[in-house]
């Protein structure tokens, strides 16, 4: 079966910790998603198409989602340019 550009990402991007209460946010989770596209020279789609994709593979807010990676990294240095 093949994978699509946004299965891909949550296998390679993020990690669920059942044991972790708290989640990323909409806007980190996109930006990851953004981040990930930039390091593996996909284009990214746009917020709405992103969004309608992560419905069906994501549990409902979030819960336990976790960055992981490169593009965790990336977004990391992107979005808190302070801490390097």
């Amino acid at each position: 079966m093949a994978h699509s550009q946004f299965d891909t990402f949550l296998q390679e991007a993020t990690h669920l910790d059942k044991a972790y209460d708290h989640s990323l946010d909409d806007d980190r989770l996109y930006g990851l998603y953004t981040s990930w596209c930039f390091i593996n020279q996909q284009k990214p789609g746009n917020e709405s198409v992103f969004w309608a994709a992560m419905k069906h593979r994501m549990p409902a807010g979030h819960s336990g989602l976790r960055m992981k990676g490169p593009a965790a990294a990336d977004y990391i240095l992107t979005s808190y340019p302070g801490l390097v």
